[in-house]
């Protein structure tokens, strides 16, 4: 069985292997300098993984595997005109490298050409694979819409917020990992059942990245700490802060949330003392745990080999053991 890393690496050579530069320049140059910035390439991995989990020959999940990073190559470009975002993994954002309309072009003919590498599989498959990523991409559209929406709202719900990244993260791990499955020979049975592990994978693998923004060490998590709480980002931490908060607790959060005028280690200072007083850290922990901790129960469900599971179980348990 291969590790994730040499999953990894098996995506980049397909991507290495599949990168051309075709006429119009200007169309194809923005959406392989997009795929070749590097990234974890983890929901590709996912679809190696679910492959994996059902036969040994991965890399006939390869092109599709690929048809996927580039829908999520897709979906970062779009968001990050929306979010009028300056750089993507150090490097400029498509739309500032070149401009809006070339990124929003791109972004179109990366999403056509997912359809393609994904529709690469064998025929007899086909319908079902398709199903669950049409599906899958019109949800990761619901769910930046309802970001979107957030901004403009005062009060999110827990409910409502653990609904809107289901659908903008998780759907695309489980969509990843039932893809995956069905290439490598499940039944329409299991492979559902390989979606609802995903679901879970992805809620905890958000909620993760939520802590870690806040709770996180610099030098493992990557990027400076506190960068939600700058950017007024709802969260997972300040709606279950405000809805355990005191007025006290209340007053200060709503100050800083609203402040124009601030200074930065200030107002990361306070709010992160109003989510440890309050003890959110701890809960959001217990939340990541149980998201994964039901991954981890389906995974066990499965009925294949154990060493066909390694992967996908350390990768779970990572979840939980970079926020202990």
């Amino acid at each position: 069985m291969k590790t994730i890393e040499q999953l990894q690496v098996l995506i980049d050579d397909e991507i290495h292997a599949q990168y051309r530069i075709l006429e119009p320049r200007e169309l194809y140059e923005p959406m392989w300098y997009t795929l070749s910035n590097g990234g974890k390439r983890l929901r590709p991995v996912f679809v190696l993984m679910g492959c994996q989990l059902f036969c040994d020959d991965v890399r006939k999940a390869a092109l599709p595997a690929l048809g996927i990073e580039m829908f999520h190559n897709f979906t970062l470009l779009h968001d990050d005109i929306m979010d009028k975002a300056f750089m993507r993994r150090n490097l400029p954002t498509v739309h500032i490298k070149w401009d809006v309309n070339r990124a929003i072009l791109s972004g179109d003919a990366l999403a056509i050409q997912s359809n393609i590498f994904i529709a690469s599989c064998d025929k007899d498959i086909l319908p079902d694979v398709l199903s669950v990523f049409n599906t899958t991409a019109l949800q990761v559209c619901e769910g930046q819409q309802y970001d979107l929406n957030f901004e403009r709202i005062a009060e999110v719900s827990v409910a409502e917020y653990l609904n809107m990244i289901r659908l903008k993260t998780a759907v695309l791990i489980a969509g990843s990992l039932q893809i995956g499955a069905l290439i490598g020979g499940a039944d329409s049975a299991w492979a559902a059942k390989v979606y609802e592990m995903g679901d879970m994978i992805g809620m905890a693998f958000q909620l993760q990245d939520d802590f870690l923004d806040t709770f996180g060490n610099p030098v493992t998590f990557g990027k400076n700490i506190g960068g939600d709480i700058l950017a007024n980002k709802k969260t997972f931490l300040l709606i279950k802060a405000r809805e355990m908060a005191n007025d006290e607790q209340r007053a200060i959060l709503d100050h800083y949330y609203a402040s124009e005028d601030f200074n930065a280690d200030v107002k990361i200072g306070s709010v992160k003392k109003v989510f440890h007083d309050l003890d959110i850290d701890k809960i959001t922990i217990d939340k990541v745990h149980f998201y994964s901790q039901k991954a981890l129960e389906i995974l066990e469900e499965i009925p294949v080999e154990k060493d066909r599971k390694v992967e996908l179980e350390k990768f779970t348990r990572n979840l939980m053991d970079r926020i202990r």
